[in-house]
């Protein structure tokens, strides 16, 4: 492998000298969309089965009282346990924005999902510390959200390929960067905790589906604290931990793409181009542009559950491979499965969180539906290639009728057809509903939209944690 690219050295260097006024407008304005999107998923998350346990699990351990807990009152915990728990939450029902890349060659599944393990870690350092504005906190988020994005980018395949989850392994590298920038890490710290990023990083799919996945997520933010406080003690690592001999690279992946990496950081901010995808549902990626190709066949015919006979979903192995669930059992399994998300389509006219509960995926409707559906892999959409999502519905009606429907390229989410500011406020209410009231979520949705000029770091903590109440 070629190590003359010294990726670390490169991350570390950009890490040093970014700073606020180097981020572009548009960064910001992607930025504070994301923290928006992320702040919604913490509380939505809170009430999970897996968080609840990871919460119990906190509060067992005790010890400093460092940062709280989403939707959980004034306790509080040691923040790497701290930052385990929101990640956790922040991932827990796979609704969190994702990476995009424009290499046709790609694999979908090796991108990241970007924001929750920089922004984890930029608010748990925040907390503990005490003494963070909202500048700082938005330039940590942007400077480990880049290194996550392009340490992603930059990889092989092979390491999606392998099953690697790239939100946990990759992650850990965004929250390192993160906790690292707020804590003043340079030289040797900074590669120090790179090097104990390394090690930590993990997550694999086999997990997909259960409350391990998210976990992944949470780990990634739990360790790349533990790797920045470590650092700033003078633990020691490897200082070449990316690309240096049976490092991340040559280890994870078997490499990476020299053209790419030439390009180095910031050349430009991944933030702005690509761009990032801010989700309408909370299933994988890979599954969106079909649940909407699946709306719009129901809405357009008016379809009925009852008047179903037979579903068909034709799609490329880069969505049947990793949605690989033939029927859903539970509402974890359902995010990864495709005659469910149909299924719960056809049934609700949308998938938001409050559908993927297990008492109604393990219901006749829903377990009749996904029997009822075949999926198929068509050679014709793996030749077409990778660079876009394409599936295609055929629905056969009790009546004779077979209901045919594209799915469209275009994604809804991304960065060519993004959700509006008012659809992602929506979407922040929908996540508060029972966790905050009214009053919080409004003061919780400005602060963090205007997070960057001058609003309250701790006072934003307060709000996620439920602590405060609105002024």
């Amino acid at each position: 492998m070629n190590t003359s690219f010294d990726i670390t050295a490169q991350a570390i260097r950009f890490i040093e000298r970014t700073t606020y006024a180097d981020l572009p407008d548009e960064a910001l304005i992607v930025g504070r969309r994301c923290m928006v999107d992320t702040v919604g998923l913490y509380l939505a998350g809170s009430r999970e089965a897996s968080v609840q346990i990871l919460i119990a699990d906190a509060l067992a351990q005790g010890g400093r009282k460092d940062a709280s807990l989403p939707g959980n009152g004034p306790s509080k915990v040691p923040a790497p346990l701290a930052a385990r728990v929101w990640g956790t939450a922040g991932h827990a029902h796979d609704w969190d924005d994702t990476q995009v890349s424009h290499d046709p060659a790609h694999v979908y599944g090796l991108l990241t999902h970007p924001s929750v393990p920089p922004l984890t870690a930029a608010l748990i350092v925040a907390s503990k510390e005490g003494k963070v504005d909202g500048r700082e906190l938005m330039l940590a988020f942007q400077v480990g959200f880049e290194v996550e994005c392009k340490i992603a980018e930059w990889m092989k395949p092979r390491h999606y390929r392998r099953g690697h989850h790239t939100s946990g392994t990759v992650g850990t590298f965004g929250a390192t960067a993160a906790a690292a920038k707020l804590l003043g890490l340079q030289g040797d710290k900074l590669a120090h905790a790179f090097g104990l990023a390394a090690s930590f990083a993990a997550g694999i799919r086999v997990n997909f589906g259960t409350m391990t996945k998210p976990l992944h997520v949470g780990r990634a933010c739990e360790n790349g604290v533990t790797a920045a406080f470590l650092a700033a003690r003078g633990f020691e690592a490897d200082p070449s931990a990316l690309d240096g001999q049976w490092g991340f690279f040559s280890v994870m992946g078997e490499g990476f793409d020299a053209d790419k990496a030439a390009m180095g950081f910031s050349s430009p901010l991944t933030i702005v181009e690509p761009g990032v995808s801010i989700k309408p549902y909370p299933s994988g990626i890979l599954t969106h542009q079909s649940m909407d190709a699946m709306l719009k066949l129901v809405i357009d015919h008016k379809l009925k559950a009852e008047e179903v006979e037979r579903i068909r979903f034709f799609a490329g192995k880069n969505i049947i491979e990793p949605i690989r669930y033939p029927i859903a059992r539970n509402h974890l399994q359902a995010k990864f499965s495709m005659p469910a998300l149909l299924a719960m389509i056809i049934l609700c006219r949308r998938a938001s969180h409050h559908e993927f509960e297990d008492s109604f995926v393990a219901g006749n409707d829903m377990q009749d539906l996904q029997a009822r559906t075949d999926v198929i892999n068509d050679p014709s959409i793996d030749a077409a290639g990778y660079d876009k999502i394409r599936s295609r519905i055929e629905v056969d009606t009790k009546d004779g009728r077979t209901l045919v429907q594209w799915a469209d390229e275009r994604y809804r989410g991304g960065p060519s057809n993004p959700i509006s500011d008012a659809g992602l406020d929506a979407k922040f209410r929908m996540c508060a509903e029972g966790v905050i009231d009214s009053g919080t979520q409004e003061e919780l949705l400005g602060q963090v939209r205007g997070v960057d000029a001058g609003a309250n770091v701790q006072r934003i903590l307060q709000l996620i944690s439920g602590e405060g109440k609105a002024r």
